[in-house]
């Protein structure tokens, strides 16, 4: 016996991205679950049609990122912890954000675990600490340090996103998987993780769907969305100017 799921992480408001991972994804009829693991708003514009794609599935389950944390805050006249210019963008996207869609994001957990194949696997935006909080990004993750950060942890699988980078370690203990960002890359590719699980062993498979990821580039500039400049240099490597 077998079970076959994908893992998608950071969608940032990019749903042609998306619509190019999900149709590869639709097209491996071995795959029978989608787990979307945080930020599918903030950074890129299309919100609202990110959303509307994910929430009409039902092979899909959730947990929450730190930007719809944000949103949510914000939108709930809460203290937020963005500044600044990422403060005006995030405002910038809770104005636009279709109502309909607070309750499902409101409703998201930090974390998902699941057994398959007697496997056990933890889902989740980021590493929490003992209040349940993002810790800090670790831009230098290591086999050792994800070892003792799980230590206590009776998981096979940890999947994780909010770094962008891909991430895939395996341990004596467990494999440690970041798919990378889908939406936000310096490459016109949407990356997102298949993984065949046995009960002998867990296989990941890091993937890439191609897309023109020109027309979204340009959206920035017709919306004028704010901290365009900053998010076309640092989280798509000004491809707009290629």
């Amino acid at each position: 016996m077998s079970t076959k799921i994908a893992v998608i992480a950071d969608v940032h408001g990019n749903s042609t991205a998306l619509l190019a991972a999900l149709n590869e994804i639709d097209k491996d009829h071995e795959i029978h679950h989608i787990y979307c693991i945080g930020d599918m708003v903030g950074i890129g514009y299309e919100t609202n049609k990110v959303l509307e794609i994910l929430f009409s599935r039902d092979d899909v389950s959730f947990v929450m990122g730190n930007h719809e944390e944000e949103i949510l805050a914000i939108l709930e006249g809460e203290e937020s912890s963005s500044q600044e210019g990422e403060k005006i963008h995030h405002e910038w996207l809770a104005n636009r954000l279709e109502k309909r869609f607070i309750p499902h994001i409101s409703g998201m957990p930090k974390q998902l675990s699941g057994v398959y194949e007697g496997k056990k696997l933890l889902f989740t935006h980021y590493h929490l600490d003992a209040e349940k909080q993002f810790i800090p990004i670790d831009t230098e993750p290591s086999i050792e340090k994800l070892d003792d950060f799980y230590k206590q942890s009776p998981f096979d699988l940890v999947c994780f996103g909010h770094h962008h980078p891909k991430h895939y370690f395996s341990s004596e203990e467990r494999i440690y998987l970041n798919p990378g960002s889908l939406g936000c890359y310096d490459k016109p590719f949407a990356r997102y993780a298949t993984i065949l699980i046995t009960t002998d062993d867990i296989k990941v498979e890091l993937e890439e769907a191609a897309y023109n990821n020109q027309d979204f580039l340009k959206g920035y500039e017709v919306l004028e969305v704010p901290e365009k400049d900053f998010i076309l240099n640092t989280f798509h490597g000004n491809q707009h100017q290629n």
